[in-house]
């Protein structure tokens, strides 16, 4: 008599469970722009969730500690004059979020522990670059504040948000980009593009370094992410309209290393990837259920393990870094699925008998140290993420702030013509003039900083007393 052999795994018997009514978040209004992006981003301290908004676009950033009913007086962050698209946390600072929006701008915010009550309308830096709306945001993983953006107007450019200024600009894609995504270390990204190819660029370099046509035949919008391994996961179409899943080798794209038919439906299917696991969470907008499946080396090298399903369609959803989960419940990963209303947590637990620490589980992870500054990355270093024991839990730090020091424009702006006449008496300064005015620009600044923190900490006082902390 035949046995049949099970894979072995631990991950086979993963299971997904929505929270609680009161550890949800309700009165929510989650944008109905026609965007494919997540809505939605989540880190060990906050939850920031794309909302419907008069008169340009906004979000909103809650602590995860303040569930249930959503206060109506709750500040929105307000800066863009256009509606957001797209959300992406800084994986180097919990209190640091990009943002763009249709105003062909993206902004980066730093979003205090106590949000007060006046809406956050100042962004810290401003990025403009792009002649169309931005669609796509996501910041290095290894790198300290290097940030990424794609507009329709088809271009894709690198930005260093501590000096807001431009690094890299790439224009080899001839339509619009669906989605972009780093490989571990950051020395490269891919692609997926209205013109059916995916590709793999070093930004660096300013190339594209591989490419495939079509790696699925249907011309709806594709999805492709990294794994650990630097394979590329891709989800797409059928040319019958069937949602498909690929695993592909970049060094060698002619045929796939898998490819995988699961049904037929219209929505994308967003792919949230862990890679201590080596996981991928498939969501698709308009679904009601998540499936998740395990990458490993060995044929059929995609299995599926499960399906967490509910009655309720998914609007967008946010993915915790696994820094953000709770081990002693043996959670592995949480999601956070937007519905009309409201946003419910979903954890991803491996059921087990002991309560201590499963090492198995719970491989060293990628911190919130960065590991390389944005000019080492910029001369070509690479980097692995600074990796971190979840032993102990991980307890996020206080707030940081991140300072912005913009080159001055009059540096780079070309020398005006002027006559002679006008400026014969003030050609040559002299030398003991020219160090008074230093000092005295210097002093000035000094003076305007600390006006400046003088103000951010009457304000943080006042949030406290209007919120009954103090």
């Amino acid at each position: 008599m035949s046995r049949s052999i099970v894979r072995q795994s631990k991950f086979r018997h993963v299971f997904g469970q929505a929270g609680k009514t009161e550890q949800g978040y309700d009165d929510i209004r989650v944008s109905k722009v026609t965007w494919d992006s997540s809505f939605c981003a989540v880190n060990p301290k906050f939850l920031a969730v794309i909302v419907e908004s008069s008169g340009g676009g906004a979000f909103l950033v809650l602590p995860l500690s303040k569930m249930g009913r959503l206060d109506k007086n709750h500040p929105l962050v307000t800066g863009h004059t256009g509606p957001v698209l797209d959300i992406d946390w800084c994986p180097h600072n919990d209190n640091i979020l990009a943002s763009c929006s249709e105003d062909t701008t993206a902004m980066v915010w730093q979003i205090p522990d106590q949000m007060g009550t006046r809406p956050i309308s100042e962004p810290i830096v401003v990025l403009e670059g792009h002649s169309k709306r931005v669609g796509i945001v996501t910041w290095h993983p290894t790198a300290r504040n290097i940030l990424l953006t794609a507009g329709s107007d088809n271009l894709i450019i690198i930005w260093n948000v501590g000096t807001g200024e431009a690094l890299i600009s790439m224009d080899d894609h001839p339509d619009l980009i669906y989605n972009v995504s780093w490989n571990r270390n950051g020395s490269l990204f891919c692609t997926t593009c209205k013109d059916r190819r995916l590709r793999v660029c070093d930004p660096r370099k300013r190339e594209v370094v591989a490419e495939r046509m079509a790696p699925h035949d249907g011309i709806r919008p594709m999805r492709a992410i990294f794994t650990r391994d630097g394979n590329l996961f891709t989800t797409g179409f059928t040319r019958m309209s069937q949602r498909e899943l690929g695993l592909w080798d970049p060094t060698s794209f002619e045929e796939p290393i898998a490819l995988l038919e699961l049904d037929t439906s219209n929505g994308v299917l967003l792919p949230y990837y862990d890679p201590d696991t080596n996981m991928v969470y498939l969501c698709g907008k308009g679904d009601s259920s998540i499936r998740y499946f395990e990458i490993t080396e060995e044929p059929p090298y995609v299995h599926y393990l499960s399906t967490f399903s509910s009655k309720e369609p998914q609007r967008g959803m946010g993915f915790m870094p696994k820094r953000g989960v709770d081990v002693s419940k043996c959670e592995i990963a949480r999601l956070y699925k937007l519905h009309d209303k409201k946003c419910e947590p979903i954890a991803m637990t491996v059921p087990r008998k002991s309560d201590l620490f499963q090492d198995d589980l719970y491989p060293d992870t990628a911190g919130s140290d960065p590991a390389l500054e944005p000019e080492e990355w910029l001369e070509g270093r690479d980097e692995d993420p600074t990796l971190q024991s979840l032993r102990d839990g991980y307890v996020p730090p206080k707030s940081r702030e991140l300072k912005v020091a913009k080159k001055n424009v009059l540096d780079t702006r070309p020398t005006t013509r002027r006559s002679m006449s006008s400026c014969d008496g003030s050609a040559n300064l002299p030398p003991q003039l020219v160090e008074r005015l230093l000092e005295e620009v210097q002093n000035l600044k000094a003076t305007v900083l600390s006006q400046e923190k003088r103000i951010c900490d009457l304000e943080n006082k006042l949030s406290k007393y209007t919120n009954g902390t103090a």
